[in-house]
């Protein structure tokens, strides 16, 4: 029997997800020699701290605070700290010195993609990242692979626990944001400091990588427009639900028509990240808790959707393990790394571009004519109701009735919508617009 050679692993980072990889890649030493065509030698794991208590027990003289070392003596390295620096240069290091990478690292990818690509492309190792975008569900190789022969056309992504959850609890519960919050901290769903995942940092991250994977072009951050979800209302909630919609937090990669853009003719790409209304009947609807899912949409595979655990050690480990098998695999066959291919070059349209229906809640004058008004000031800005539901309300101080209107649009661009919502602001029969959504899959 042939012998087989030894490839050394360095990793950076030993938390969460960082000590399931170890625990990982040690008990199960055998399957991944078989699977890989290789030992995977774990050679050491960099960290601050090396006495620091970890909740996986780990031989304890793996552990170095010597990053830079350990980097350039390995034959494939995952980093997995997090942050841009010192993580973008030890990422360019091992590259540079002909090592496979495998990081879990989305805010580094999102923002500097193209250089790192660039690097790895000239040492013709391997770059992968399946950990950066939905956890454990493989989503990056299909589209990358599976769908290489296919032309995806749209991507609609649930790829943030943390909002998801808070959206289904107050969905279900009828809680508001606050409390909804709390009960994701204390459950270990939210951080600390949630900002980056209410406010839709995280998700913009990982839209900008679906979407550079799904058209083939380099999508930064900030191509991406970005919008959370702590407007989002227990009254927003339950309004949707009456109407037969759910709202949730989407990553949205889509093909338009570039015309009237700044765009080079032809097609364009809009990427934003916004909360959501969706009808209860699509399939992304269903999904619940701090659960992911991405659908997608492609010329001839029609619908697909991917769904399972988006966070947690465990699940993330599955990703970064086996990214790592494959780049393995790509050192011991030789030749090139997989990496994106970028023969696409499609504009990042601005949100303007964007093609969506709106939701619009409106508080107004309960007096004749006020339905013709409005709807007539719709159809001069070329947006087309679909729905309109009117409900009678009497203040029981003053005893004067008003109606609550809600409004679905047709599809229209959103600079239609926008300067649709404006100009109704400005009738003398409205007192407040209560609510403006976006609505998809009508």
């Amino acid at each position: 029997m042939t012998e087989l050679r030894t490839l050394k692993v360095a990793l950076l980072g030993c938390g969460n997800v960082g000590a399931q990889v170890a625990r990982i890649l040690i008990e199960d030493a055998d399957t991944f020699a078989a699977r890989a065509g290789a030992k995977l030698q774990l050679s050491g794991i960099a960290v601050r701290d090396v006495h620091a208590k970890r909740d996986v027990d780990l031989p304890q003289d793996l552990f170095t605070t010597d990053a830079d070392t350990l980097v350039k003596d390995a034959d494939l390295v995952i980093e997995l700290m997090g942050g841009i620096e010192p993580a973008r240069t030890l990422i360019l290091s091992a590259l540079r010195n002909g090592a496979c990478v495998v990081t879990g690292n989305k805010a580094l990818v999102a923002q500097d993609g193209p250089t790192l690509h660039e690097e790895a492309d000239k040492a013709g190792v391997q770059l992968s990242y399946e950990a950066a975008v939905a956890g454990a569900i493989p989503i990056l190789r299909p589209i990358r692979d599976s769908l290489a022969g296919d032309r995806i056309t749209r991507v609609l992504g649930i790829v943030n626990g943390t909002t998801n959850f808070i959206l289904d609890q107050m969905d279900t519960t009828g809680a508001q944001f606050a409390d909804a919050l709390a009960e994701a901290q204390r459950l270990g769903y939210a951080e600390a400091d949630p900002t980056a995942d209410v406010e839709g940092h995280d998700a913009a991250a990982k839209a900008a990588i679906l979407a550079s994977l799904s058209f083939h072009t380099r999508f930064a951050l900030e191509n991406v427009h970005c919008e959370g979800i702590t407007s989002v209302t227990a009254a927003d909630i339950a309004a949707a639900k009456d109407a037969g919609f759910v709202i949730k937090l989407l990553a949205i990669a889509e093909k338009l028509p570039a015309a009237g853009t700044d765009a080079d003719g032809g097609e364009g790409v809009s990427v934003r990240v916004h909360p959501t209304l969706l009808p209860r009947e699509h399939p992304l609807a269903a999904v619940h808790g701090a659960f992911n899912a991405v659908f997608i949409e492609a010329e001839n595979a029609g619908e697909l959707m991917f769904y399972g655990q988006g966070a947690g050690g465990t699940p993330t480990a599955s990703a970064v393990l086996g990214d790592l098998v494959s780049a393995a695999r790509s050192l011991v066959l030789g030749g090139p790394g997989r990496t994106e291919t970028t023969t696409g070059q499609v504009s990042a349209l601005p949100i303007d571009a964007a093609v969506t229906s709106y939701y619009i809640g409106l508080d107004v004058a309960d007096q004749p004519g006020v339905l013709a008004r409005i709807a007539q000031l719709f159809a001069e800005h070329g947006v087309s109701i679909e729905i309109m539901r009117q409900t009678i309300h009497r203040d029981a101080e003053s005893n004067v009735e008003s109606a609550e209107l809600r409004i679905v649009t047709h599809r229209a661009s959103e600079a239609a919508l926008a300067a649709t919502v404006e100009a109704v602001k400005g009738l003398d029969v409205i007192n407040s617009v209560t609510s403006v959504l976006r609505v998809e899959g009508v």
